[in-house]
């Protein structure tokens, strides 16, 4: 049978309420979402770098001229 650990203690899925096998179905869901969007956040995060790098090699060479 499949279990699930939660809080530090396994529970057979099939012993679960309905109640209970969707909240823990939801909360996958939302775990899916949060990774979704942390990797996301470190493409954003990465392309900011470049635009920084390149604005601060744009001010070093308007500073020259």
């Amino acid at each position: 049978m499949a279990t699930v650990n939660i809080d530090g203690t396994e529970y057979e899925l099939d012993d679960l309420s309905d109640v209970a096998k969707g909240n823990l179905a939801s909360m996958q869901l939302a775990d899916q979402k949060i990774a979704q969007l942390q990797s996301e956040i470190a493409i954003v995060q990465t392309a900011r770098n470049a635009y920084a790098r390149e604005l601060a090699k744009a001010i070093e060479t308007s500073d020259e001229d």
